[in-house]
């Protein structure tokens, strides 16, 4: 068993592409129900009431849709420093320093072999409140303004790659990250691999490509405290117009109760709650799941549909997608 690294922290922010800049910022802000702690004239840096930094989700115009980059926090500076040497010891492709957002300082970047733009960084800015948004409780971030579907906090992301496995020796290798549930394909591939950095069931998913490209998203999720708020969130959307993609239903990988939306943009979007299911375990081993598991569907609710597959952003150029 390899010794588990704890040199970063957490899941810190995704910068999110649209081509329909103004319509997005509206969903995330009073259909999503996230909060804009600054703007400028590229993007917009947006934040749920508990999430403790300056932003968790930067959304970005562009001309097209998908993802920027995903961003780590270290551990600490020396923690950052072991990070940075062993991403520049690997075969992986290393953009290097770059200067930071108005959230957080200066980031060391790097990308996996399907064109996603990591970066990892460690001084950051912690948001602080402006007075109508000053919780009563000092341990919270900001108070709860139950706008729109309201989550919590970021939880996780799903990236689209060729191949899983070499997705896999990427994470382990640059982020230390740990493999709790993966699926084993009859044909010998892994379909799909989730990892944590942290005792959390995960924070990043990576799932086969089946469009024939690269760098795409699959999902960017934010949290909420319980199940009966995703069921309020599909009102919320439905009362919207907003394309509700699948769900609410249970997933049986991760167990995590869930909906999925599309943004004005197509990008898409989930609400999950997984309870308290934490990996506290220091000798956790992944729980493999096979094809025959897979073709039962989720845990419950209706079956995966089929655009769950196909769609991902941006959108592939020729291809038709649910």
């Amino acid at each position: 068993m390899t010794e588990p690294c704890f040199d970063i922290a957490h899941l810190a922010h995704v910068e999110m592409y649209t081509d329909k800049f103004d319509e997005s910022l509206d969903f995330f802000v009073n259909v999503y129900g996230l909060t804009v702690s600054g703007q400028d004239a590229h993007s917009a840096y947006l934040r749920a009431w508990d999430d403790y930094e300056f932003h968790t989700l930067k959304l970005t115009r562009h001309h097209t849709t998908g993802v920027g980059h995903i961003a780590y926090r270290a551990s600490s500076p020396a923690a950052l420093a072991r990070r940075v040497a062993a991403i520049e010891a690997s075969d992986f492709k290393v953009i290097g320093w770059v200067a930071g957002d108005p959230g957080h300082g200066r980031a060391f970047r790097f990308e996996d072999p399907f064109g996603h733009v990591f970066e990892i960084y460690y001084d950051t800015v912690k948001y602080a409140a402006p007075a109508n948004e000053r919780p009563q409780l000092k341990n919270l971030a900001q108070r709860f303004h139950a706008r729109g579907a309201h989550p919590r906090r970021l939880d996780h992301l799903n990236l689209l790659s060729a191949d899983v496995t070499e997705f896999r020796r990427f994470m382990e290798t640059c982020l230390g990250a740990r493999v709790t549930e993966m699926i084993q394909l009859d044909n010998g591939r892994l379909g799909g691999c989730w990892f944590t950095v942290n005792n959390k069931t995960y924070d990043l998913a990576c799932t086969e490509e089946h469009g024939g490209a690269s760098a795409r998203l699959h999902h960017v999720t934010y949290a909420t405290d319980t199940r009966e708020e995703i069921l309020r969130a599909a009102d919320i959307f439905l009362e919207n117009g907003v394309h509700i993609e699948t769900g609410p239903h249970k997933h049986a990988i991760q167990g995590t109760f869930f909906l999925y939306v599309w943004e004005p943009a197509g990008n898409r979007v989930e609400l999950a709650n997984s309870g308290a299911r934490l990996i506290l375990a220091p000798d956790w081993e992944p729980v493999v799941w096979t094809e025959t598991d897979r073709k039962k569907g989720q845990a419950w609710g209706l079956k995966t549909i089929e655009s769950f597959h196909t769609h991902g952003t941006p959108p592939v150029a020729g291809k038709q997608e649910h």
